[in-house]
């Protein structure tokens, strides 16, 4: 079972025109920290993301995101605030192909497949429905914007020191077990 998702904005595509549509998207502050322990970080002070919408084809839509979010995140060596602005554009092609139908099967009863070869493009992500969520990339894009090590400024990770002894040779210790040293 998959964890719901902290915010939500669904849109019905099914009412998109030629002429498209912008959507902002701007959650309150309770929903605000509710993204925050969701996606692991201190504060989200602000989120918001403006969505453009086309209409490709009948069964082909395109949008068009823009987001902006300030926010702090943990240090990880010293677990103090860090305070980060993630701006990022990105967009996503949806294509609707209805509920799914199985094709028949071939002459050899077997039911075909189509093979995508590793240079080949992703395609169009394949929705069902024309009720779709439009918080859903937006919460992607942001986790995946997120340093995944933030760190104050100058801090830096330095192990720890054993006396200043240098480690043994693992060859020396060899040495030790051979009978007769």
């Amino acid at each position: 079972m998959t964890e719901a998702l902290p915010f939500s904005h669904p849109y019905n595509l099914a009412r998109l025109g030629q002429a498209g549509d912008v959507v902002t998207l701007a959650p309150d502050p309770a929903v605000r920290a509710a993204i925050a322990r969701w996606a692991g970080i201190l504060v989200l002070e602000s989120l918001t993301a403006e969505v453009t919408l086309s209409k490709a084809a009948p069964t082909r839509f395109r949008l068009a995101f823009r987001l902006q979010a300030d926010l702090t995140q943990a240090c990880v060596v010293t677990l103090e605030p860090v305070p980060a602005h993630i701006r990022q554009d990105f967009s996503r092609e949806l294509h609707f192909s209805g509920p799914r139908r199985r094709l028949p099967p071939t002459e050899a009863g077997e039911s075909p497949v189509t093979l995508v070869g590793p240079d080949d493009e992703e395609g169009p992500e394949e929705i069902e429905s024309l009720h779709y969520d439009l918080a859903g990339p937006v919460l992607e894009e942001l986790v995946l914007a997120l340093d995944p090590y933030p760190r104050c400024p100058g801090v830096e990770f330095a192990a720890a020191d054993e006396a200043g002894a240098a480690p043994e040779s693992p060859f020396a210790v060899l040495k030790r077990l051979k009978p007769g040293s």
